[in-house]
């Protein structure tokens, strides 16, 4: 699934006639980077939920037949924010594990590794995290030695073993069993889903990722994002829209 209805108030005034997906980045949309990404990693069939300019990302994406993927569309109105766009989309998205990315990252992350690990930990759910000296602006994400995430926002308080702090990366790997402690309506998948999951002592997992990874959710990231994309150096072809 990739997120893709927000309405990009950090990119205005592009955003304002533009979805954030659809901005031009090395002359493709933002978006294509993150189908190219999942059908690097054999992944065909795609759910993106839409609001904001919807009627645009589904003119320009279609069915997905040029991205090499089948898209199906969840539409919001309102607006539901990244948990309720979840729970909204579960009829969509089957009855195994599904992948949750963020439509505003450009990465070289093996979804095929990613989607391994998790199973092998045996999660409910998996964070892709990774070290940035921002982390705790961001809200920080502790991992114990295992990988496993023991304290989430800050939550809980007090913890008995050693953590790592981490920042998300914007991706995801679910079970099916996340929809148990989900509720309809608009509610967000890191504030809410997550300190859940964590209270009910549900396996949950951080896979930690070090390789290229760029948001592109300011002027300044949407700039830096061009540039290096424009290089050529950072995405090996397969990532490439």
């Amino acid at each position: 699934m990739l997120l893709a209805a927000g309405f990009g108030r950090r990119l205005r005034p592009l955003t304002d006639r533009t979805p954030k997906p659809l901005l031009l980045v090395d002359g493709k949309p933002l978006v294509a980077y993150s189908l190219a990404l999942v059908r690097a990693a054999g992944i065909r069939e795609v759910v993106i939920n839409l609001h904001h300019r919807a009627d645009q990302i589904r003119a320009a994406l279609g069915a997905g037949a040029a991205y090499g993927v089948s898209i199906r569309y969840s539409e919001e109105d309102p607006i539901l924010d990244t948990g309720g766009a979840i729970k909204r989309a579960q009829p969509l998205l089957g009855d195994g594990s599904f992948v949750v990315l963020n439509t505003d990252i450009i990465c070289d992350l093996d979804l095929r590794a990613l989607i391994a690990w998790h199973q092998k930990q045996a999660a409910v759910a998996t964070m892709v995290l990774r070290p940035d000296r921002d982390a705790a602006r961001y809200g920080l994400i502790e991992v114990d030695a295992r990988s496993r995430i023991r304290r989430f926002l800050g939550r809980p308080a007090a913890v008995t073993v050693p953590l790592t702090p981490l920042m998300f990366a914007g991706i995801h790997v679910f079970e099916p069993a996340v929809f148990a402690h989900m509720e309809e309506g608009c509610f967000g998948i890191n504030s809410t889903t997550y300190p859940r999951l964590l209270a009910a002592d549900c396996p949950l997992y951080g896979f930690q990722f070090s390789g290229y990874w760029r948001v592109l959710d300011t002027h300044a990231g949407l700039a830096e994002g061009r540039w290096e994309m424009r290089a050529g150096e950072h995405l090996a072809p397969a990532h490439r829209p």
